[in-house]
């Protein structure tokens, strides 16, 4: 009788919970749709007396194809509320925090926190990279500035004419023609310095500051006294053979300037003045040609000279440093076992130290002056970037903004976890394992292998418009997202060890999860499928060749296809040049490297089916490489299409692109991989 009474309570509690929750509302999976629509929170600016933070809002129009930035203001105080300030982006404070200016349509946009005036400085020809002087009367800022004329100038019989002319092999970079234009420092007069003139600091130079096309406005910095800038070039004679970027500093009146990192040939970028003056906190690569060696944390002694890395020991690269200020404590993002975190370290006892810890990523890192409190963007592989406090002491993280929350409240979210899987040379293999929303260990699910590219960049916690994980698992997907040797996050010599090994343990190791992930009894092995782009398209196409029956769909996006053909029409040479030992002609070891590792050496073996997807403006990865895939594939019988995107590089950077982009994407998955595909 007991037991009866406790089976009908039973029943009743589950009834009361199936009422409950059908009155609930579905929780919605995400879409291509909905991915495009989120707003973009960036661009972070703590004021100089950390009581306001400053940010920037991009909310994309879909139907109009473009988006909208508008800064975004934050007093730092209990209940406080986000206002928008103004539309614009690349938000900085004035000295004395009593007022900010912005980046807006017209120029440079000066506003106060409370009451005054608002001031329009307009720039002719744009202003990017904004950053104002400790003194408040000048601004710095970057412009292209045409330096060679066009061939087209010097026939001007000829008024229809349309051509371009080089002398030497930088004729084109990642997705922009040459047209004789460089990216010069500027200083501006502002308020009391009206009498002053505007100042082009290199002035008839062939020289980019910041380096394009990744460069910002953290490779140029204000001396505490206002006196003179520091900024990032690379003034050499071979630019797309060289990474020798040094330190420059030149007075605001203009001058010779002066190289701080004299016979340093790898990079050395990102400038910070200590507050007191004496030193100035900068990243540096040792070994010349290779774009993705540890990025050291350095000292420049100003008084001295003298250069000198502060954390020898410490096996990791170091981004965005601040000091506190005091000058005797540093904060930086580290990037270390697929996440990226905060740590600091001090001038007295240098040892890098944790500050935080978990899945996520920490970038645009703000830190107030006593060095207690830390504001940042954080983002996971579920969520796009929101601003959060963190306390310096605990690792303690706040939620500060939530411009996405709406949309994510009514999104059921995957299920994410980090694991680590056996190599073929017995080390261990770290990847993140993506579920479906809802998943159900009993069912079987597709499988996507995804493949990486860089080829050294980490499988972070990222939350990608593109190859988002998040968007794969809502559509049924599980996904193995692989930190395959050739990553940063897991030091410097898993880091090297994919160069001139392209081919080789690399994809031993996407093997090795590959084929742990199919043995798992929630793994459809039949609906397998391989993608990935630059690097990760390489590795497609690799894998067609080499993966025997593994997948049954592959796509590939701006992949490498043919190495040598590829060593001739890229344009950064020193990439190819480290990571592949150079042309192709230099040895007869050499040229067995590119025999080995290229994948159109093993078109004989193709069977899968292959979507290939290019962009025409593509400069990095020429279009030709997937032109060649995709017409190999043909010949061979491979079902096989072509998604070429005329107006798009690298990257699809247009919205409507990026939707049409996950459609195809996901319909040749589902083709081959979908419920209809199940045997």
């Amino acid at each position: 009788m007991i037991g009866r009474m406790r089976d009908s309570r039973s029943l009743v509690v589950v009834a009361a919970v199936l009422i409950v929750l059908a009155a609930l509302p579905a929780q919605k999976l995400l879409t291509a749709e909905t991915l495009a629509n989120l707003a973009r929170v960036g661009e972070l600016a703590l004021s100089p007396d950390g009581k306001h933070l400053l940010y920037t809002v991009r909310t994309p129009d879909l139907a109009a194809n473009r988006s909208k930035a508008v800064v975004w203001g934050l007093a730092l105080a209990p209940g406080a509320k986000p206002q928008p300030v103004g539309d614009g982006s690349s938000p900085v404070w004035l000295p004395s925090s009593q007022g900010f200016a912005f980046v807006a349509k017209e120029g440079v946009q000066t506003r106060p926190l409370y009451d005054g005036p608002q001031m329009q400085v307009t720039v002719p020809g744009g202003v990017q990279n904004l950053a104002w002087s400790p003194a408040g009367d000048r601004f710095a800022y970057t412009q292209s500035v045409v330096i060679e004329a066009p061939v087209t100038s010097a026939h001007e019989d000829l008024p229809k004419a349309n051509a371009r002319a080089y002398d030497d092999l930088m004729v084109r970079h990642w997705d922009t023609w040459g047209d004789g234009s460089y990216s010069h420092l500027f200083v501006a007069p502002f308020g009391s310095a009206s009498g002053t003139t505007v100042r082009d600091l290199m002035a008839g130079e062939r020289v980019h500051t910041p380096l394009p096309p990744f460069g910002g406005g953290e490779q140029i910095a204000w001396s505490p006294d206002g006196q003179e800038l520091c900024y990032t070039a690379r003034r050499v004679d071979n630019p797309e053979a060289s990474t020798d970027s040094s330190l420059w500093t030149v007075p605001v009146g203009g001058g010779k300037a002066k190289n701080l990192t004299p016979g340093m040939p790898g990079y050395d970028q990102d400038p910070v003045y200590s507050p007191d003056g004496k030193w100035i906190a900068f990243g540096s690569m040792a070994r010349p040609g290779f774009e993705a060696d540890k990025l050291r944390l350095m000292l420049h002694e100003r008084a001295t000279g003298k250069n000198t890395e502060l954390l020898p020991s410490f096996d990791a690269s170091v981004h965005e440093v601040h000091w506190t200020a005091d000058s005797q404590r540093l904060f930086f993002t580290v990037e270390t076992e697929g996440t990226t975190q905060v740590f600091t370290t001090s001038l007295i006892e240098p040892k890098a130290v944790a500050v935080t810890k978990g899945r996520h990523a920490f970038t645009g890192l703000q830190v107030s002056g006593d060095g207690q409190t830390l504001y940042a963007l954080k983002t996971t592989m579920e969520r796009a970037a929101e601003v959060v406090r963190i306390e310096a002491k605990t690792g303690t993280v706040t939620a500060l903004t939530d411009c996405n929350g709406a949309q994510f409240g009514e999104l059921s979210p995957p299920v994410i976890d980090g694991e680590w899987f056996a190599a073929s040379d017995g080390k261990q293999i770290h990847a993140w394992i993506v579920k479906p929303p809802g998943f159900d260990p009993t069912k079987k699910y597709p499988f996507i292998l995804y493949c990486q590219g860089g080829p050294q960049s980490m499988v972070g916690q990222s939350f990608s418009f593109r190859w988002n994980f998040h968007l794969m698992a809502a559509k049924g997907y599980v996904v193995a997202a692989v930190n395959r040797r050739g990553l940063p996050g897991f030091g410097q010599a898993w880091n090297d060890q994919i160069s001139r090994d392209w081919g080789g343990q690399a994809m031993q190791d996407l093997l090795s999860v590959c084929d742990a992930m199919q043995q798992r009894p929630y793994i459809d092995k039949a609906r397998s499928a391989a993608v990935g782009a630059s690097f990760g398209g390489y590795t497609v196409y690799w894998l067609m060749g080499n993966a025997g029956d593994r997948f049954a769909a592959m796509i590939a996006h701006c992949g490498v296809f043919n190495l040598e053909s590829m060593y001739l029409a890229t344009e950064e040479l020193f990439f190819v040049d480290w990571d592949l030992g150079g042309p192709f002609w230099r040895s007869p070891e050499t040229a067995e490297l590119y025999r080995r590792f290229s994948p159109h050496r093993y078109v004989q073996n193709w069977q899968t089916p292959l979507l290939v997807i290019h962009g025409e403006k593509d400069f990095r990865v020429p279009y030709d490489q997937g032109l060649q895939a995709f017409t190999a594939a043909q010949l061979h019988g491979v079902t096989s299409r072509l998604l070429m995107f005329p107006d798009e590089g690298h990257w699809v950077m247009q919205a409507q692109n990026g939707v049409l982009w996950q459609r195809e994407f996901f319909a040749w998955l589902d083709r081959f991989c979908g419920d209809k595909a199940k045997k």
